[in-house]
């Protein structure tokens, strides 16, 4: 199974989610983001060295509480990354993982569709402001066209209650509300996800159900 989680514009906590899902299915997170890296590195090689042949997928796996396959953040490596590269890298790590869970760059980049284009599903991360929407229904449309199936919208950091059943017409799946907590925004530095560090508040609550909706 290959999970991609796609946000409509940056700064929506795309990666936190990312990351936090692959906790909640026991999965490896992948930073897909070639040119613009969040989730946590390492001295090891990255996705850039495997999309340049310099490396094999395995290699690049830092092991924790979740698994992470980095992805480098100069531009050098991302102009050396060949895009045909990565389904056979993705393919790797699914036969090794079983569930991977793919942290895509933001909006409609070039770059976007390619790790769409690899996902048996899709989840969607939503700012709770209104004018977002407008960005998280053309990603939508992006993920239709590439048959990554929605699964579940996240709208994340969410402080006074949003307009659920609006935002769950308007793209056409399930939604669940991630409140705004300290300890999400925290979870990828100190590598320790909100299912773990809070199993039973809220975003852990809201985490676990959009998990379940990943078919497995």
């Amino acid at each position: 199974m290959i999970l991609a989680v796609a946000g409509g514009k940056g700064g929506v906590g795309k990666t936190t989610l990312a990351y936090n899902v692959a906790a909640a299915l026991d999965a490896v997170v992948v930073d897909a983001d070639l040119g613009m890296a969040d989730l946590p590195g390492g001295p090891g090689p990255d996705l850039h060295d495997v999309l340049a042949g310099a490396a094999d997928p395995i290699e690049t796996v830092r092991s924790g509480l979740v698994p992470i396959a980095p992805c480098g953040r100069t531009l050098a490596g991302a102009r050396a990354c060949d895009l045909t590269r990565l389904e056979g890298a993705v393919g790797t790590l699914e036969r090794e993982f079983g569930t991977v869970v793919l942290d895509c760059p933001a909006g409609r980049r070039a770059d976007a569709g390619v790790p769409l284009a690899l996902a048996d599903a899709c989840l969607l991360v939503v700012s709770p402001r209104a004018f977002a929407l407008a960005d998280a229904i053309r990603t939508r449309a992006l993920a239709r066209e590439l048959d990554a199936g929605l699964v579940g919208c996240a709208v994340n950091r969410v402080v006074e209650a949003p307009p659920r059943d609006a935002i769950a017409d308007a793209l056409g799946a399930p939604v669940a509300v991630v409140p705004a907590d300290p300890r999400v925004g925290r979870s990828v530095e100190t590598e320790r996800p909100v299912v773990d560090a809070a199993p039973e508040s809220d975003p852990a609550v809201a985490l676990r159900e959009l998990a379940r909706r990943v078919p497995r």
